[in-house]
């Protein structure tokens, strides 16, 4: 938990190196530097790689019905005021760690989510429109594309943070397998970036 904070500390410094030093490239390269020097921090801590082969054990026999079955649970149960599975997800440990690193951004990063190896959420800041990312490029050009991989997606509204958001999704490797075991999505807000 220690590596979290510093991590989230880190994250405070890199929002003006993020508006200063990188006025003249285009925002898919800021997007890219940004991706790979501070975002992949994020998700580099021992504890939440543990995390993520756990939910990847957890989740290793569930047949597609089922995962739709999860995802419709999901999107049934968004904007109600009794939404238990929902509320076990934004409980876990590493979505409140996830909440307090995109706190520490002051509104860089608006959302961001963590899948495991078939696209399910492990941990994210705030309620997605769905709980399965498997069937999309952020997690196909990401998780798919194997270690180091960085997706950026153009500029879109958002639905969930009703906003135009930059999605930049990473993929996520085990450090001491070099195993690509899952992926983050990060939804950055341009207009912090210029």
């Amino acid at each position: 938990m220690r590596q979290s904070l510093r991590m989230g500390l880190a994250a405070v410094s890199w929002i003006g190196v993020a508006e200063a030093g990188l006025a003249d490239d285009s925002l898919e390269s800021r997007l890219q530097d940004l991706a790979r020097s501070e975002l992949a921090s994020w998700v580099s801590d021992p504890e939440l790689i543990t995390e993520i082969r756990e939910r990847n054990r957890a989740h290793a026999s569930l047949s597609q019905e089922e995962i739709d079955a999860l995802d419709r649970q999901w999107r049934a149960e968004a904007g109600m005021d009794s939404a238990p599975f929902i509320s076990e997800v934004l409980g876990r440990h590493w979505s409140i760690m996830l909440r307090q690193l995109q706190d520490l951004t002051n509104g860089l990063v608006v959302e961001v989510f963590i899948m495991d190896n078939r696209g399910l959420n492990v941990a994210q800041n705030a309620i997605t429109s769905d709980y399965w990312q498997g069937d999309e490029p952020k997690f196909q050009q990401s998780y798919g594309r194997g270690p180091d991989a960085v997706y950026v997606e153009s500029v879109g509204y958002d639905e969930s943070a009703q906003m135009d958001l930059a999605p930049v999704s990473i993929s996520i490797t085990d450090p001491v397998t070099g195993e690509v075991i899952g992926a983050a999505t990060f939804g950055i807000d341009p207009k912090q970036l210029r």
